[in-house]
């Protein structure tokens, strides 16, 4: 019969005694440092929404010092202070993400905005294994340079082999000024490939135009439905989960139309934190997929965890 070995506290400290006394009896091994990597990310984060793949895509992020300069502008800093320290996050700096999405119906590969420039897009679109000539559609929520710029580039479209879309109101208000040097390069020598929508519209299955002006004239969120499940690509409607989200009402440097952005803000914010829909936000802490709840009167962003993995 086998010996069996009891294991009471005195053997198990015995035990982790002698365990440094035999280290030193080993051969003496060549410990290099590792170099440092410097900080790094994922490129894509795939979700499941009932028949329908949605792939949040990140082509960029970077550090912006000064954050009050864009965020809180009509608040103190003594209150833009105290709701970072509450929530945990410096005064000085800020870290910008840049979010397109992909969504697959099945039927169709639908990209919802262009990122920062054409190789972005692609680079992050190939990361999470797809190519420019399978997306089927481009949907444009709004015409800020961030997420147009990858619409075209020098070689032209990037996008040859899809349909183009956006809103009306949203057009028809960049048509009329030039002032936006993005619209101009990218998007209004390529607007015969735009068709225009308007809020409700069903730019394919399952995928719904909400119209969420402010920001922009005519900016626009969709609703994506599949087997009953929701999510929501929102865009810029928030630009920050503290500092606009919590915040609804903070002014933020780039909504044109600060009042409606704020309305529109609390109008989107109670539906999500009722119907409890998840959404993207194309400025969100990556992978930019969240929640809003309801906090002391007002709204606090929650992360997704593995809920749309399920």
């Amino acid at each position: 019969m086998t010996k069996q070995t009891k294991l009471t506290r005195r053997s198990m400290l015995a035990g982790a005694a002698a365990a440094p006394v035999a280290a030193t009896l080993l051969p003496n091994q060549s410990l290099a440092k590792a170099e440092m990597k410097g900080v790094g990310t994922t490129r894509f984060n795939r979700m499941k929404l009932g028949q329908f793949e949605v792939t949040t895509l990140l082509v960029g992020t970077r550090t912006v010092e000064g954050p009050q300069n864009i965020f809180g502008m009509n608040v103190s800093a003594e209150e833009f202070a105290k709701a970072s320290e509450a929530a945990n996050i410096p005064t000085n700096a800020a870290q910008f993400f840049f979010t397109p999405t992909i969504v697959n119906t099945g039927d169709e590969l639908v990209l919802f905005d262009a990122g920062l420039s054409p190789e972005a897009i692609t680079g992050a679109l190939a990361a999470a294994g797809y190519t420019p000539d399978q997306v089927n559609k481009v949907v444009i929520t709004h015409m800020h340079g961030d997420h147009i710029g990858g619409v075209a580039g020098e070689g032209g479209v990037t996008f040859g082999n899809a349909q183009h879309l956006t809103g009306r109101v949203e057009f028809d208000a960049w048509a009329k000024t030039d002032g936006n040097k993005a619209f101009e390069g990218k998007i209004r020598p390529n607007a015969e490939r735009f068709d225009m929508i308007e809020d409700g519209a069903s730019v394919a299955s399952g995928i719904t135009a909400v119209g969420t002006f402010g920001h922009t004239p005519g900016h626009m969120a969709y609703m994506i439905e599949s087997d009953g499940k929701q999510i929501m690509l929102c865009a810029d409607f928030a630009n920050h989960y503290v500092w606009s989200l919590a915040y609804p009402d903070w002014e933020v440097k780039f909504d044109m139309d600060k009042a409606a952005a704020a309305a529109t803000r609390r109008k989107v914010l109670d539906m999500l934190a009722a119907d409890k829909v998840p959404f993207v936000g194309y400025h969100m802490p990556w992978p930019a997929v969240g929640y809003v709840e309801s906090h002391d009167g007002g709204y606090k962003y929650a992360p997704a965890s593995y809920q749309l993995m399920l």
